[in-house]
């Protein structure tokens, strides 16, 4: 059987699935995509009625709210756990891990929502309430509270226009929320981490995503976090976490699934290279990476109709939460050496350890059976060529496979920081991550280095509302003596990965970059002589 007839046989399959399912749940617990024959997504009312029926008939499940959007809306969270726990002391004194996972953070992109709703009901009324036997689940099905109703047509035609209509990408602020892991502008990131993260502490956070471009022929994608600055150990156990799952699922339901990426035709054809996305901790699953816990990015496949796309990411979510299920204390193990060894190498390597604060993408690992739409060579009238696509699909070796990181600058690991007591935003902002910090009580000298800014690139273009800042320039060493109420960064403590990408002059994703220093080093003339870094890195 070709792979073409394989994929359609499958897909076949699946709609009988799909609309079988459709008539098992009374209609209070059938989701809208399933009442609408999938050409409708749940509004956030349907979402909120939902999980008020199934609060009515389980025991096993309490919502709670991560915070409320800029429109007031609260934003959902609903735990299961067999016996119930309401809050994260109940979950602490059970002993079982957490995991979080995550749907509809951009509100386009609306199979995870579906796709948790209906893993929902099946573990609290169905036939897996296995998996809430050794871990308790935290399910987020609309994190985009605001921009999931406002809902229009072709919104994302490469999604076949399945459902009809979708919600914005961005938040009611304008802001991505798959960009503001460090700044924590949106209220919907800091209720993430501030009410989530910091105090249900998950060991596994995974994001549903579904792509826009690139026609691979993977039903879904995914990507572990990408470390960068942080340690090897979780990176390295999701990838063979990720390795399984994708096997499992093959063995088990006939889908293929694949390292995430996208090609680029002007490269030509056939493909010689997958490219995944950066390094980044602004996106959520790879700052995961800094704190020192595992995290996974589905992306289902967009050019798939929608009942597809639920399918593909129910089936992913349930796999991974029958492996997390089996391997908890595995898991828990992995992410507490992560954390040990980040707090020794400050510790025992303060000021001679060097870790990355730039990075660039490089070739990994290669691909075999890399599975693809395949494309053809045409002439234009002007004589030029062009690749159009076909309805094959075909299957190509030896893919260089982009999905590595080397770091370009690298920075010494100091003990600490001294921020002085004017920067209190930053304090707060770290704060606001979880980070410990103190106050001098009294004026102290400490010794390690300064940085000078010869020069502040701002991007030209804004990000996400900002100019991009890079700072070049040279550290100097110093004994400097700092004033009561200053604020001191310990580095020996398990986020000190984070406060490292966060604080350092040059990283790639820090303060400096989104710009939380400007206004100071501005009024400092940064723009006509060198200016000093106000964040002093201390060694002792």
């Amino acid at each position: 059987m070709t792979i073409f007839f394989k994929a359609f046989f499958i897909s076949f399959v699946l709609a009988a699935q799909v609309a079988a399912a459709q008539t098992t749940w009374p209609e209070s617990l059938t989701i809208t995509p399933e009442k609408s024959d999938f050409v409708r997504t749940s509004t956030y009312a349907d979402v909120i009625h939902f999980l008020d029926h199934l609060k009515s008939k389980s025991a096993n499940i309490r919502i709670i709210s991560m915070g409320k959007s800029l429109e007031g809306k609260e934003i959902p969270v609903a735990v299961l756990a067999s016996p119930a726990v309401a809050n994260e002391e109940e979950a602490r004194a059970s002993g079982k891990p957490v995991i979080y996972v995550q749907g509809n953070i951009h509100a386009g992109e609306v199979e995870g929502k579906e796709a948790l709703l209906m893993l929902m009901r099946e573990i609290l009324l169905g036939d897996k309430k296995n998996l809430i036997e050794n871990q308790i689940l935290l399910f987020a099905p609309i994190y985009n509270t605001d921009s999931n109703d406002k809902m229009e047509k072709g919104r994302r035609p490469s999604q076949e226009d399945s459902p009809i209509e979708v919600g914005l990408r961005e938040n009611s602020k304008g802001l991505d929320l798959n960009r503001d892991g460090m700044k924590l502008e949106a209220l919907e990131t800091q209720g993430l981490i501030m009410n989530i993260i910091s105090r249900w502490d998950p060991q596994l956070f995974v994001d549903l995503h579904t792509t826009n471009g690139t026609w691979h022929a993977y039903p879904l994608t995914w990507a572990p976090s990408y470390h960068s600055a942080g340690e090897h150990g979780t990176y390295e156990y999701t990838r063979q976490m990720l390795k399984s799952i994708t096997t499992t699922i093959k063995d088990k339901h006939g889908l293929n699934f694949g390292p995430y990426g996208e090609y680029h035709l002007e490269e030509g054809w056939p493909l010689k290279n997958f490219y995944t996305y950066n390094h980044h901790p602004r996106y959520l699953v790879n700052q995961f990476g800094l704190r020192n816990r595992m995290a996974i990015l589905s992306e289902a496949f967009s050019h798939e109709r929608f009942y597809q796309r639920i399918n593909s990411t129910y089936q992913f979510v349930l796999e991974i939460l029958n492996y997390t299920n089996v391997h908890t204390r595995e898991i828990e193990a992995v992410n507490k050496k992560a954390e040990d060894d980040a707090i020794q190498l400050v510790i025992k390597s303060t000021g001679k350890a060097k870790k990355g604060v730039r990075f660039k993408m490089v070739e990994g690992e290669k691909l075999n059976q890399f599975i693809t739409y395949d494309y053809i060579s045409t002439t234009k009238p002007d004589g030029t060529s062009q690749l159009i696509r076909t309805g094959k699909m075909v299957a190509y070796d030896n893919i260089n496979y982009h999905a590595s990181f080397r770091p370009t600058v690298e920075a010494t690991l100091p003990r600490g920081y001294i921020i002085p007591a004017e920067f209190a935003n930053i304090a707060d902002l770290l704060q606001r991550h979880g980070i410990k910090i103190d106050v001098l009580s009294k004026a102290k000298s400490f010794s390690g280095e300064f940085f000078t800014i010869e020069k502040l690139d701002k991007g030209e273009k804004k990000f996400e509302g900002h100019a991009m800042a890079t700072a070049h320039g040279h550290f100097l060493k110093s004994n400097t003596k700092f004033k009561k109420g200053d604020y001191v960064v310990d580095l020996a403590q398990p986020l000190a990965n984070l406060i490292f990408y966060l604080l350092e002059p040059q990283s790639d994703d820090g303060l400096v970059t989104w710009n939380f220093f400007d206004s100071y080093l501005e009024k400092q003339g940064v723009n006509n002589k060198p200016v000093q870094y106000p964040v002093f890195k201390y060694i002792n």
